[in-house]
């Protein structure tokens, strides 16, 4: 039995809309990390986990990427091809790929390979391949012509076997289609031509193999909407000879034949493979899972959006354009059995709203076709009838929320969250999310606001499975709500946190008092017995910060003016608690700050003082203990107090400082940090002299079991 679960998009940029679309998705040499290339400049690093980029590199204006970045898993480097013969290597910390290191070679590249165990390889257009160490010894040297000039390399993949690299590429002239096989180990190349046999009208649209110890089976997704597989031995009998292999037909009809694009397969493990494409002429397209040792359709899922026809698969992960976004697709496939294939296993679930497995009859002599028989129609049949006896608990709770009160269906939902919980517990959760959201829709009146929460509370929900549920809490201004999520949700897209922001700084005191807020993260500010302190010691010392003394002598004296007056701004919170707990939710939201910054800019200016004003106030309460951290069950930390003032800071100085009352904080900020870079300073001077000490407290051959030592520091 297969099994395809809730997806969510991990690009939350639209990608695949440069020439050559998205190029390709590719392992880092970390097991959640991945590299996706898209076919214009950009190549992005993505950890899949918290569905959040790692970082981005582009390459210049007027340059194009043209094909896939790998990782290098020898060395844990990156590298990547532009304008064809261009190659480009990086590491993490690298920023711009102008800088790094670049070797131009003498012909195009196809495709670079890499895989554990072994030093990438690349592929150029005209079939020949270089290992990478061997090619960057010597970028200009001449490269080899393999396949004839018409012949185009369609699709190439790499493979393992008995530890050395086995490299395979299918290329098509005039319609013909022909295998190569390097080996690396005997540095041999065959050649197989690949013989269509009755299907020879249709073309061929997207490959897929695997590999044994013997042979590679090729899979082939034809126009006709059937699967091939060709078996290609891994040692030919006679290399040199041009080989003929004939195709036979694995699956059929598994996609519409109309369909030209949106198309692709890949085989997952040697009994399964999903599919890519529309089943029906007039359907949308469906990713699905095929069991290939009996036949069958195991599970499918509607893609409305359409897909680019691209599929990539990276442990129990299937990576694909949905729309124009990356979407991430958790799959399971069970060991292959009789029971699995026809869904009898005793621990499957009920199949909900999934696809009934798609018989094929085994007893026609072609053995592909449709099974109509009596029989198959007695099972599914008798399948409804046992589904349709006692009808599982969330489908009553979903039809209790179709018609049934507030009221009740939150009592209904205490029962049905107090059963115990199934592997599918996070879909059937999104499931009932959904069916509220719909009937709010529907019933603006309807808000079943106690269900909801309840609901996020269970702590296996996430945005892009129910995005609609923070666009009605925002709609209604339900900042419980909103803090909830940005508490539970790992996924929330940066323009919904600004569009938070906006809602917590904008909300009136009064709203804010009666509203029920987690107050976790929140100590109590007022602190008066730091206040008397302050009253009777006005120079203390802020991590070497003290905002009524001059501790540069380059610091301009008029930001001493009105001393008094600035150490009751900062002994005093500028937000009242309840808003404050807001404002600490989004502090501790994770963002990408190159799609965060352009959304910060459209908050006004009066409400981005007002932050700043509390920022800077959380910074001298972090100062006032050694550990430079706030008190609280939660409370934000110093590294996200010091980003958010500098993002906010990028993203609004030039509206900010023409702002009057923001004067006397931008000048607080400003002798901060001309204070900073004093310490800084004299920190300089003598590290000289700490490195002399740490020379001395290493060379302990000449001491004695006791000695006392005398240091002057000049």
């Amino acid at each position: 039995m297969a099994a395809l679960e809730e997806g969510f998009t991990l690009s939350a940029v639209p990608l695949g809309a440069g020439p050559h679309g998205l190029l390709g998705v590719e392992q880092s040499d970390k097991i959640d990390q991945f590299l996706v290339t898209d076919g214009g400049r950009t190549v992005i690093l993505y950890k899949v986990s918290d569905q959040k980029p790692l970082g981005s590199w582009s390459v210049k204006q007027g340059q194009i990427i043209t094909c896939p970045a790998v990782c290098n898993f020898q060395t844990g480097e990156y590298i990547v091809v532009h304008d064809n013969k261009v190659l480009r290597i990086w590491s993490n910390e690298d920023v711009n790929l102008d800088k790094v290191f670049k070797a131009t070679l003498s012909a195009e590249i196809n495709r670079i390979h890499s895989i554990q165990g072994t030093e990438p390889l690349v592929l150029f257009k005209k079939g020949a391949v270089r290992r990478l160490e061997a090619l960057l010894a010597e970028p200009q040297q001449k490269i080899e012509t393999v396949i004839s000039d018409e012949e185009v390399i369609k699709w190439t993949k790499i493979f393992m076997v008995f530890r050395h690299p086995v490299l395979i590429f299918i290329t098509e002239k005039h319609g013909n289609y022909f295998a190569y096989i390097q080996m690396f180990n005997s540095r041999t190349l065959s050649k197989y031509t690949l013989l269509l046999g009755q299907e020879e009208k249709s073309v061929i649209q997207s490959f897929s193999a695997s590999v044994d110890r013997k042979f590679i089976s090729l899979m082939s997704l034809s126009s006709d909407g059937c699967i091939y597989e060709t078996l290609i031995p891994i040692h030919p009998s006679d290399p040199e000879k041009n080989q003929r292999v004939v195709r036979s037909l694995l699956l059929k009809t598994v996609v519409s034949g109309n369909a030209r694009n949106g198309v692709a397969l890949t085989v997952l493990d040697q009994d399964h493979l999903a599919v890519l494409g529309p089943p029906l002429p007039d359907s949308k397209e469906c990713l699905s899972i095929w069991n290939t040792k009996f036949q069958t359709l195991q599970t499918s899922k509607e893609l409305p959006q359409g897909t680019s026809g691209q599929l990539w698969y990276y442990g129990e992960n299937l990576f694909m354009l949905h729309g124009k976004f990356l979407t991430v697709v958790p799959y399971k496939c069970e060991v292959s059995s009789l029971a699995g294939a026809l869904g009898k296993l005793k621990h499957s679930q009920d199949p909900g709203p999934q696809t009934v497995p798609h018989f094929v009859n085994w007893e026609t002599s072609q053995g592909y076709g449709l099974q109509n028989s009596e029989q198959s129609k007695r099972i599914l049949r008798r399948r409804k009838i046992e589904v349709s006896v006692q009808p599982p608990a969330s489908k009553q709770l979903l039809s209790t929320i179709k018609k049934d009160s507030e009221k009740h269906i939150e009592v209904e939902l205490c029962k049905f969250l107090a059963i115990k919980q199934t592997p599918d517990f996070h879909t059937v959760i999104g499931d009932i999310v959904l069916e509220l959201l719909g009937r709010h829709k529907a019933e603006p009146s309807f808000y079943p606001r106690n269900s909801l929460m309840q609901l996020v509370q269970t702590h296996v929900l996430s945005y892009s499975l129910c995005p609609g549920l923070m666009e009605v809490a925002l709609e209604k201004a339900d900042v419980q709500m909103l803090q909830l999520c940005l508490q539970q949700f790992p996924d929330i897209p940066e323009s919904v946190t600004c569009a938070c922001l906006k809602i917590f700084l904008s909300i009136n005191d009064d709203s804010l008092q009666e509203a029920e807020i987690s107050m976790e993260s929140v100590s109590d500010y007022s602190d008066s017995v730091q206040e008397e302190k302050m009253e009777e010691q006005t120079e203390i010392l802020h991590n070497g910060f003290s905002p009524e003394e001059e501790n540069c002598d380059n610091c301009d004296r008029g930001l001493n003016e009105k001393p008094r007056a600035a150490a009751e701004e900062t002994t005093s919170c500028p937000v009242i608690p309840k808003r404050a707990a807001l404002l600490n939710a989004i502090l501790h939201s994770a963002y990408s700050e190159m799609f965060l910054l352009p959304h910060l800019k459209d908050i006004p200016a009066q409400h981005v003082t007002l932050f700043l004003q509390y920022l800077y106030f959380l910074y001298l309460k972090c100062s006032e203990n050694a550990t430079m951290t706030l008190p609280g069950l939660h409370p934000p930390t110093l590294n996200q107090i010091m980003d958010w003032i500098c993002l906010l800071l990028d993203a609004n100085f030039t509206v900010v400082v023409m702002i009057p009352e923001a004067k006397r904080l931008l000048l607080s900020l400003y002798k901060f940090v001309k204070s900073q870079i004093c310490i800084c300073s004299e920190l300089n001077k003598i590290e000289v002299s700490f490195r002399e000490l740490q020379k001395l407290s290493q060379e302990k051959n000449n001491r004695e079991l006791y000695s006392i030592e005398v240091l002057e520091l000049f």
